[in-house]
């Protein structure tokens, strides 16, 4: 048994990078002071904080001013569903376009508006005409998530964006001033692959620190001026007035240097991450050739491993596993109630009792070729004692 816990769950929550750490540190201790305070203390944190937005803006190629600081990614998403209010803040009957994938928040900020939700292949991958073919005249936002966090499977951003320009060109020549937006949510996709927002081609982009080695319950949305986006937080007026609350500094500069970092080394991190997995993988199917590998081939976040092994109850897998120091995901919710079971692994067609036999496995910082090496026999005993255990 190891002595060390061997962690393959990145995707859920990553550890906080010491260069992160020691760069909030002094934001923690001595310089705590309120950067809405006059005095010359208050006012170098102040500086701080505008100089985190900016190292912010900087890493996904966008402007300091077009940056808001969020608690998280949930709440960037719900914020930039606000595009869709009318100017008092009331719901309107916009319509709304996503897949059938995308994280619980998405889902439900468009389902209090009309809506589309957009089916996607069996590898999890969406198809641009399918989300052409949804686009009303009353469609004015499209939101699809960089990388789905259950499969990994990276979807066409781009093509989606030209798209949206030529349905806004359409609409301009036709004299129709209805506004088209698109929307990513690229937490899964920071630090293993591009989140530059010119590259995308998209209007709104959020990203969370805690899935890249930063603090948890800090995000941002960025958001191209034109986009007109309503308080989900009323109070001081900070963040342009979107979301009152005394700064948190530290969080913003801790994610600051996660996202500065994670942009620098995302091309070796990227090659490393898909040896490691691809030996992962290899291993596994090797010794059970039965099982399947969900997500796209070409296009899957080099860290994700989803796997499923048929007739396997996946969450007594985790439990044999977390008596072996082994941390992993699952990635069904491995109950019989249909309700319960993952909605991305029912998008994909995948049959409930293979889907109640899966894994998610994601790979990161915590991961070495030796940890992974011991993480895959030990993932092999124990599927293998369980598949024993069935059939006596």
């Amino acid at each position: 048994m190891p002595q060390q816990i061997i962690y393959l769950d990145h995707a859920a929550a990553t550890p906080m990078d010491p260069r992160v750490r020691a760069a909030m540190a002094p934001f923690e201790t001595e310089l705590f002071f309120n950067p809405s305070s006059p005095y010359a203390p208050a006012v170098s944190v102040r500086s701080a904080y505008e100089q985190a937005r900016a190292d912010l803006a900087h890493a996904i190629g966008g402007k300091p001013a077009d940056i808001i600081i969020t608690a998280g990614a949930t709440e960037s998403i719900n914020l930039a569903f606000t595009c869709l209010d009318n100017p008092d803040g009331t719901p309107s009957d916009a319509h709304v376009i996503t897949t059938a994938i995308e994280h619980a928040s998405v889902l439900a900020s468009a389902k209090a508006h009309d809506h589309t939700l957009v089916g996607v292949t069996p590898t999890g991958r969406v198809l641009p005409a399918e989300i052409e073919a949804a686009i009303k005249p009353t469609t004015r936002l499209i939101s699809v998530g960089l990388a789905n966090n259950e499969l990994g499977t990276i979807q066409p951003i781009r093509t989606i964006a030209e798209i949206v320009r030529a349905e806004r060109l359409r609409r301009l020549q036709a004299g129709d001033d209805t506004p088209l937006f698109l929307h990513c949510d690229a937490s899964q996709g920071a630090g293993q692959t591009n989140i530059n927002i010119s590259s995308l081609g998209v209007d709104m982009l959020t990203c969370n620190a805690g899935k890249i080695y930063g603090p948890k319950q800090v995000g941002l949305l960025w958001a191209q001026p034109d986009v007109i986006l309503h308080a989900l937080v009323h109070g001081g007026g900070q963040e342009r007035n979107l979301r009152s609350g005394t700064e948190n500094v530290a969080g913003a500069v801790g994610f600051a240097r996660a996202l500065t970092l994670a942009v620098e080394d995302r091309k070796f991190e990227a090659e490393r991450l898909q040896v490691l997995r691809d030996g992962l993988q290899r291993y596994l199917t090797r010794e059970f050739p039965q099982a399947v590998v969900s997500g796209h081939k070409k296009h899957r976040l080099p860290g994700h491993l989803h796997i499923s092994f048929p007739g396997i109850d996946a969450e007594r897998i985790v439990f044999l596993l977390e008596e072996k120091n082994v941390l992993v995901g699952t990635g069904a919710a491995c109950a019989a109630n249909k309700d319960t079971r993952s909605h991305v692994l029912e998008a994909i067609g995948m049959d409930p009792q293979l889907a109640d036999g899966s894994l998610r496995l994601t790979l990161g910082h915590l991961s070495t070729r030796e940890n992974t090496v011991v993480a895959a026999q030990l993932i092999s005993a124990a599927i293998h004692s369980e598949y024993e255990r069935m059939a006596r």
